[in-house]
């Protein structure tokens, strides 16, 4: 199969294109993402197109998507947009059904930490709380948004990316100071359709000495 994706009348349809997408770019990250309104309401919602960017100084994004049933982004994105804050909250193995629930397309203004039966946390740095079940937490301001595809079009994004001026971990997750114990975090990742898997099927490799001869600059005396 080869599809020629220039935007011409016999380009496959968007979701044609976005179920390969889901289908092969796996397992992706989730990011719970927590944020606030301007009247101070919460809100709490899912993504799974998020990663990392950077650790100096710390970025992190997600894109949140138009829908395709009614053309609308999730508050998230609205509310990132008035306040310019917010926290992304990893999502573990026995947080899965709570992280489903927040998941749910609900009218502007339900509380999605009231739905799932979760706690707020205040955070240290921003207005939106943390999920305190979670045990990692970045709070986040925000640096940029890009606007991709046609505004209100379904199937077009946004990245939204976050500079981390807060970090919380939970110190049962850690171990040598600064490293995650996966066996402890117990995340999730998410697949295509409903499926999602652990990790827990885990191989090392030690990657290969550079080949590259690197130069330290001279400081100045």
């Amino acid at each position: 199969m080869e599809w020629k994706l220039d935007g011409s009348p016999d380009a496959p349809p968007w979701r044609s294109v976005y179920k390969v997408m889901i289908g092969s770019i796996v397992p992706r990250p989730i990011g719970w993402v927590s944020t606030v309104d301007e009247q101070g309401q919460a809100n709490l919602a899912p993504f799974s197109f998020f990663n990392a960017v950077c650790p100096n100084p710390p970025h992190v994004l997600f894109c949140p998507m138009t829908r395709g049933t009614d053309l609308a982004t999730k508050d998230t994105l609205a509310n990132i947009r008035a306040t310019g804050e917010f926290v992304v909250n990893i999502v573990t193995e026995r947080l899965a059904l709570a992280m489903n629930i927040t998941a749910t397309e609900l009218p502007a203004g339900v509380d999605e930490f009231e739905a799932a039966g979760l706690k707020k946390m205040p955070s240290a740095a921003v207005r939106p709380p943390r999920v305190a079940e979670s045990p990692v937490h970045f709070e986040c301001r925000l640096a940029q948004i890009i606007d991709l595809g046609n505004p209100g079009e379904a199937g077009s994004g946004h990245v939204v990316i976050g500079r981390v001026v807060h970090l919380h971990v939970d110190e049962s997750v850690l171990f040598d100071g600064d490293k995650i114990d996966l066996a402890r975090l117990q995340p999730i990742g998410r697949l295509a359709g409903s499926a999602y898997t652990r990790v827990t099927d885990l191989f090392e490799m030690v990657r290969p000495p550079s080949q590259i001869a690197t130069a330290r600059p001279k400081l100045p005396e």
